[in-house]
């Protein structure tokens, strides 16, 4: 393992995401909240401790293995966001403890969009510009990692496509060199995040919220600046645009990318990972509205309006709200619930299980019904027209039995702390997941979860970006052998 090369990269990524803090320090002057010596004080704490890392690696290079590849992809989010947590803890009358400023932080980079934080209408812009930032960072993160470097290690969502698949990747990278992948990826990440802060901005947004909620809506994080997130602003116009980017951005975005380059949408309705997804939010955009209809919480209006824009946001894993879903009757806050277990397209920039892996899952299942019929038949799982070598399916098996253990011993963990059921099963599933909003206690924010608890949701909140295995990996012993 190259430690000394591991060092300099990362002493290199704390400088550079020391630049990060810039904006808010404008933002601060331009509004005039003085909380800019704050994240001075944060910057200058993040280049020095970066400058110690790197100067006495600086010297260090030598080619990259797949373990190191490993270490840098954990450490890439678990120091960053560390650091990140530094202004939320140095803003003044606004200042978070330690525990709640690093799980604000890891919330924001890992796009989980749980909150520990009341009145976010009334903190200073720079902290709200801050932490809308934090989790438009996080998703462009999130696609070069799960797009071009993932899929390099033999883990993520994209690494299930190979060569075996059809579908957007007929390799493990869209062009030749990851750094050409990352900036494609980078462009078009970037193109729809504009898009979407104009049609804000057309729909009757102010700048501030527009370029906020455009940072979050495309990151798929749910941060906003309301306490009453989307449904503050009441528009239907503002809620279409809001669920219309929400589902391009859980799409992959090797996709978008396909599309582009060909100037064809064709690719979107040949895949069968976007077919299942969009087939998938419809029938539980029906089942929601048809619910609030029936159970008269909502006249036919509002029960469509809300219904629609619920089932989107929590089954993309977003976190955005225009009602208290949990409030709703019988099993329908369950059902949302469950539904972000599927979560986002894999490449995308969504939480949750991701869509291919449940394909195969369902798949795989019915391959067992039938052999139950034909014992002697050679039944192939296929997705679209070319069959997934069992290579491949004991791979997304694997992902799901460690998933579902990792789910068990955090939430008895959580519930060791003194957390109801209810509040515990929600609060992992919904970091796991990186989906935000909960049930419970913690229907509201998470800031009355104890410190323990809340610690253990940060480690689920990594977990669940990383995609579980790029984590555990480190803590095996053949992976520190020689």
């Amino acid at each position: 393992m190259s430690l000394r090369v591991i060092l300099r990269i990362l002493g290199l990524l704390l400088m550079m995401f020391s630049l990060t803090m810039l904006p808010p320090v404008l933002v601060s002057l331009l509004f005039g909240d003085e909380q800019w010596q704050a994240f001075i004080i944060a910057i200058l704490i993040t280049v020095l401790t970066g400058m110690v890392i790197y100067l006495p690696n600086r010297n260090a290079h030598k080619e990259l293995r797949i373990r190191d590849g490993f270490l840098i992809a954990a450490l890439f989010w678990s120091v960053l966001g560390l650091f990140g947590s530094l202004p939320f803890m140095l803003t003044g009358d606004a200042a978070l403890s330690p525990t709640d400023a690093v799980f604000e932080s890891f919330s924001g980079l890992t796009t989980t969009g749980a909150s520990v934080i009341t009145g976010i209408e009334f903190l200073p812009e720079s902290v709200l510009y801050y932490r809308q930032q934090l989790q438009w960072l996080g998703g462009m993160g999130i696609v070069v990692l799960a797009v071009a470097i993932l899929p390099t290690l033999g883990v993520g969502g994209m690494a299930l496509y190979r060569t075996e698949i059809p579908g957007p990747l007929k390799d493990s990278k869209l062009t030749p060199r990851i750094t050409e992948t990352a900036k494609a990826l980078w462009y078009i990440y970037a193109a729809l995040t504009l898009t979407c802060f104009l049609a804000y901005m057309a729909a009757g947004m102010n700048w501030f919220d527009a370029l906020g909620h455009s940072f979050s809506t495309v990151a798929i994080g749910g941060f906003s600046t309301y306490d009453a997130s989307i449904g503050h602003f009441d528009s239907v116009l503002i809620e279409l645009i809001c669920m219309f980017f929400l589902i391009v951005s859980a799409m992959s975005f090797s996709l978008h990318f396909l599309a582009w380059r060909g100037r064809q949408l064709k690719h979107y309705l040949q895949d069968p990972e976007a077919r299942f997804l969009l087939l998938f939010l419809a029938g539980l955009a029906v089942i929601a509205v048809v619910s609030l209809w029936l159970t008269g919480t909502h006249d036919t209006e509002r029960g469509l309006r809300h219904g629609l824009f619920e089932a989107v946001s929590i089954a993309t894993t977003s976190g955005f709200g225009v009602d208290d879903f949990s409030a709703w009757p019988g099993a329908l806050p369950f059902l949302l619930f469950m539904a972000a277990f599927v979560g986002g397209c894999s490449g995308s920039t969504g939480g949750g299980m991701k869509v291919i892996r449940i394909i195969l899952i369902l798949k795989q299942g019915m391959r067992e019904v039938m052999r139950l019929i034909h014992p002697s038949a050679v039944i192939a799982v296929k997705v679209g027209k070319v069959s997934v070598p069992d290579g491949i399916a004991q791979a997304v098996w694997g992902f799901f039995s460690a998933y579902l253990m990792l789910f068990f011993l955090m939430l008895v963990g959580v519930m060791a702390t003194g957390v109801d059921q209810v509040t515990a099963w929600s609060t992992v599933a919904s970091t796991l997941n990186n989906l935000g909003p909960a049930l419970g206690e913690a229907s509201e924010n998470y800031g009355e979860l104890p410190q323990l608890a809340k610690w253990i949701l940060v480690v689920a909140m990594l977990l669940g970006r990383l995609e579980i295995f790029t984590v555990l990996v480190l803590f095996t012993p053949a992976f520190w052998r020689k």
